[in-house]
């Protein structure tokens, strides 16, 4: 019984399909697949706005090249301390811009404060050669504690760092629990609440391997320069009709938001048994598909000891993380062996 992450889930059989569907014949390189074309339709369609898109393999390559298409190698990215950028990417970002900083910002269940955002912006000064300057926000959701910015949340942030200049960025790994959890739309999550950049991440629900980088609006003009980051990098992929077929899937009939609210309701699940056991709290809200515990370490070993794999975070609770596929029997198995 594996809580580790959503990473070790298996792809869809949907998703395994179209990819071996669009192993059939010839078709264009480098993006230029019909396949390929049909996928920036179905997120336009998705996000009710014309977009420019690019996948890519994984999500750390999706962020850092959305980061690095939108900061300057002098430039500084505002992240929560926490931020998967921060913590998880190995310097992706600042390998792939050249050398921008991450200048961290606390917040509770790892959202940037507002004061503290409000804060940083206020200090800006391009002119003191001794600072590095911001030039781009970058928020996650779900959050790496698992907590979802409401759309509101995602505005307010957004609207402070654009007053100052700021493009923003949106860390869009489990972005599909975030919609399942809030409610709100993809529109309403991103370009209307001043997102330029998201990307939207299929690896973790359901995909073999596929992250898109959407960009909306005036950022469209952005996507030369990302495809040739891209090139560079080595994430232009002959054969890219492969990572299109997973993400058209994952789109096709609303599979995305099915796979999330599975998860979602899998954690759900979860997290009421936890607080149902003597002695074991949540230490973030269980808005997506992670449950954050603290629990004593007895139990922990307890659960250990039944054959229940999950990850000691930051904070020093326990991370729990559900997929598409986790069934109802694993849950059913994990709370009986900690109520044993």
């Amino acid at each position: 019984m594996s809580f580790m992450s959503d990473t070790p889930a298996p792809a869809h059989p949907a998703i395994l399909d179209a990819v071996a569907r669009a192993n059939h014949g010839l078709a264009a390189s480098y993006g230029a697949d019909e396949v390929s074309k049909q996928v920036e339709r179905r997120l336009a369609e998705l996000f009710e706005t014309d977009v420019s898109a690019w996948m890519v393999g994984s999500g750390t390559a999706a962020n850092g090249l959305a980061v690095a298409t939108f900061v300057s190698s002098m430039g500084a990215v505002l992240c929560h301390q926490e931020a998967h950028i921060e913590r998880d990417e190995r310097g992706a970002v600042e390998f792939f811009s050249g050398g921008a900083k991450l200048s961290l910002l606390p917040g509770a269940h790892a959202k940037i404060d507002l004061s503290a955002l409000e804060t940083a912006l206020a200090r800006i000064d391009p002119g003191f050669v001794h600072e590095t300057p911001a030039e781009l926000l970058s928020l996650t959701n779900l959050t790496e504690s698992g907590a979802a910015y409401a759309a509101a949340e995602i505005a307010e942030r957004a609207g402070a760092a654009k007053a100052r200049g700021l493009a923003v960025h949106l860390d869009g790994a489990r972005f599909a629990n975030a919609i399942a959890s809030t409610g709100a739309s993809p529109a309403d999550m991103t370009w209307r609440a001043g997102v330029d950049v998201v990307t939207f991440g299929a690896t973790k629900n359901g995909a073999l391997g596929c992250d898109a980088i959407v960009l909306f609006g005036a950022a469209r003009k952005k996507a030369p320069e990302l495809q040739a980051r891209a090139k560079r990098a080595g994430h232009m992929p002959a054969k890219m009709r492969f990572l299109a077929a997973q993400m058209d899937a994952h789109l096709a009939d609303g599979l995305w938001l099915a796979n999330a609210r599975r998860a979602n309701a899998a954690a759900a699940r979860l997290a009421d048994g936890f607080a149902a056991v003597d002695g074991v709290t949540l230490a973030h809200p269980a808005d997506g598909n992670e449950v954050f515990a603290f629990m004593p370490d007895a139990l922990a070993a307890k659960l250990s000891g039944a054959g229940v794999a999950f990850h000691k975070w930051l904070d020093g609770s326990q991370r729990f993380v559900c997929s598409w596929a986790t069934k109802d029997a694993e849950i059913d198995a994990a709370l009986a062996a900690l109520r044993a």
